[in-house]
């Protein structure tokens, strides 16, 4: 039975969502030539598959050759501009903009300890800011990257990043190979500065991207996943805020074949990946959420334990929007720095 709080965050929630209007409902697409640049792809060949059956078989294989497909060469051209770092991505697409990683860089003072934060989906130039800034207060530096195709990485014809999460599939695992390997990159420059302690903390989409490249690189030893689910498609197809893109595909595909040629970007296919270096993990998620169903958020920490992972869980009475609005989001910063703060 709904209870008269949960109505009202619902129905908050609701809002906060909807307030965006700018949303595209675009075509569905398999997307093959995007895979093309995959190691995978060189290696298998599309030998009499229909799309669907190639994107199966890629996806695969990129699981199960997984240090490989998000494996890369590090930029060698890592410059800062005052407070922002800027480098080529590992990964090229066919947009300039998207091809030059941007990173706002938050030092503190004498700090050993560096995070990596990755914002959620759309987010803008500014927001995660505040995050970045608290970090600095408690001694430890943060290095915000700006994820594939938002803010400075947008292309001229898009409004939002809606070429990161689409219902074009193979540009959507594109999109996250690239934010994995970009997010690696930064870890080979916070190197090169000297520290040798670090962490990362994702947000909604971000958090996916951050379990992937945790789940490939032992330097990620603190982590916080902030919002969690396990099969990506599962959240696409079923929140709130991804409606228009299920539109796109409904027609072409349903949840469970979408799943199948999404698996190379779900973090539930990397739980021995991830066991690999002792890491500490924190993960929250909400008891309202809209977007990342709590029953994905629940099915992941399932697996978590029942692989033996170091975890620790936060959850919060709230949802995915409200999580970002008083008084909430300062509970939820409380989590993520005072987790940040002792462990890393």
């Amino acid at each position: 039975m709904t209870t008269l709080y949960g109505r009202w965050i619902t129905n908050w929630e609701t809002r906060l969502c909807f307030r965006a209007t700018n949303r595209v409902v675009r075509p569905f697409d398999w997307g093959l030539d995007w895979a093309a640049g995959w190691p995978t792809s060189t290696q298998l060949p599309r030998n009499g598959h229909d799309p669907e059956a190639y994107l199966r078989v890629l996806n695969q294989a990129c699981i199960e050759n997984s240090d490989e497909f998000f494996g890369y060469r590090a930029p060698g051209d890592f410059r800062l501009d005052g407070d922002l770092l800027k480098f080529t991505s590992a990964v090229a697409t066919p947009y300039p903009e998207n091809n030059l990683v941007h990173a706002q860089w938050f030092p503190a003072k004498d700090a050993k300890t560096a995070v990596v934060v990755l914002p959620h989906w759309n987010a803008s130039f500014g927001q995660h800011g505040g995050l970045c800034k608290g970090l600095r207060k408690l001694g430890m530096s943060a290095l915000r990257l700006s994820l594939p195709y938002h803010d400075f990485r947008m292309p001229a014809e898009l409004q939002r990043a809606d070429y990161a999460v689409s219902a074009n599939v193979a540009r959507t695992v594109d999109a996250t190979r690239q934010a994995v390997i970009d997010t690696r990159s930064c870890a080979d420059w916070l190197q090169q500065q000297g520290y040798d302690r670090i962490g990362i903390v994702g947000t909604s989409l971000g958090s996916c991207y951050a379990f992937l490249a945790s789940a490939h690189d032992p330097r990620f030893r603190v982590n916080v996943f902030n919002h969690c689910s396990s099969h990506f498609a599962d959240v696409v197809w079923t929140g709130l805020s991804t409606q228009h893109i299920r539109q796109g595909m409904e027609e072409h595909i349903d949840v469970d074949r979408l799943r199948e040629v999404w698996s190379a970007v779900s973090p539930v296919h990397y739980m021995k990946q991830f066991k690999r270096w002792q890491k500490k993990s924190k993960f929250i998620y909400a008891t309202y959420d809209t977007t990342f169903l709590p029953k994905f958020s629940e099915d992941i920490i399932s697996t978590i334990r029942a692989h033996g992972i170091d975890n620790s869980v936060s959850v919060l009475p709230c949802g995915h929007y409200t999580l970002g609005e008083m008084p909430y989001k300062f509970i939820d910063g409380y989590h993520i720095c005072s987790f940040l703060k002792k462990w890393l």
